[in-house]
């Protein structure tokens, strides 16, 4: 029998006393809580391992240490395999909008250098790695498994993948965030945070660029100007090519995700129509980096 995750959360040694959990809005991989215990106000963010989705909780916590310590991330309060509790940002989530603005994209980029770079630095004890197509290719062996009816789509979506593999080519290794959402940007007026670092693990720049822009559907020049100001100049051929197919893997991913959630995940979500609507726009991004050819 599972456990009521407000039981759980009440039930933290981290606490001075008694407190009230309130319930959080959001999170489709953890339940989240706001906490007030001694005269401070936490998060505590609910959820155990996730193997389907490669979540575990070990790799969450050492790299929401580590984003704490590189100044990005609030700080871990208590952490064990069901729960981490952080530090209380008071402040505003973005929006996509948000993160379209010329005034704001820039510091988000900023803030992605920093992730990639310096957490590094500051890691301890064994992390994992996000190499998105070895992701699909396990979505796809879990899709076949269970029987999902989305099953006769996983051929052509698989000689697609192999070939934007092919395309990207050799990487450059970055510690990466791999979930860009807006919700994941919190402004508290004087700075931008970034949290939530459920699928965090090594991987290629490209990843989070793709999925920064994506997600928070970035226009064609603010594609190149986001791609200039986080390399430093103004992307070639080869950058753009190498680009745009990580972008479609990376709405691949973000759709077999969802396929694998209509299946194993038990929160009230739409599942089926964010497939839909994360196909149809991994296709037309696929088309657009077929184009490029």
């Amino acid at each position: 029998m599972s456990v009521d995750p407000l039981e759980i959360v009440a039930g933290l040694p981290c606490w001075s006393g008694p407190v009230d959990p309130e319930p959080l809005s959001g999170g489709l991989t953890n339940t989240n809580f706001k906490v007030r215990d001694a005269g401070r106000d936490f998060v505590a963010r609910i959820g155990g391992d996730i193997p389907v989705h490669q979540i575990m909780r070990f790799n969450d916590i050492a790299a929401s240490r580590a984003a704490f310590e590189a100044g990005l991330s609030p700080a871990v309060h208590h952490a064990q395999d069901n729960a981490i509790v952080l530090d209380f940002i008071e402040g505003r989530t973005l929006t996509e909008e948000d993160v379209r603005d010329p005034l704001t994209l820039p510091m988000v980029l900023e803030i992605l250098r920093r992730c990639h770079h310096e957490i590094p630095r500051f890691l301890a004890g064994p992390v994992m790695a996000f190499w998105v197509f070895h992701v699909l290719r396990n979505y796809a062996r879990i899709l076949r498994a269970d029987g999902s009816g989305y099953v006769d789509l996983l051929p052509e979506l698989g000689e697609q993948a192999d070939h934007l593999e092919e395309v990207i080519g050799r990487i450059q290794m970055v510690f990466s965030h791999n979930d860009l959402l807006a919700a994941n940007l919190i402004d508290d007026g004087r700075r931008i945070w970034l949290i939530d670092w459920d699928y965090a693990g090594f991987n290629s720049p490209l990843f989070d660029l793709g999925g920064l822009a994506s997600n928070s559907d970035l226009d064609p020049d603010q594609e190149l100007l986001a791609l200039e100001i986080y390399y430093g100049h103004e992307p070639d051929k080869l950058l753009l090519r190498r680009y745009h197919a990580m972008k479609c893997a990376s709405l691949m991913r973000e759709t077999l995700w969802s396929m694998v959630s209509e299946l194993h995940s038990g929160l009230e979500f739409d599942y089926a129509r964010f497939t839909e609507d994360n196909l149809g726009r991994y296709h037309e991004a696929y088309a657009a980096f077929r184009s490029l050819d």
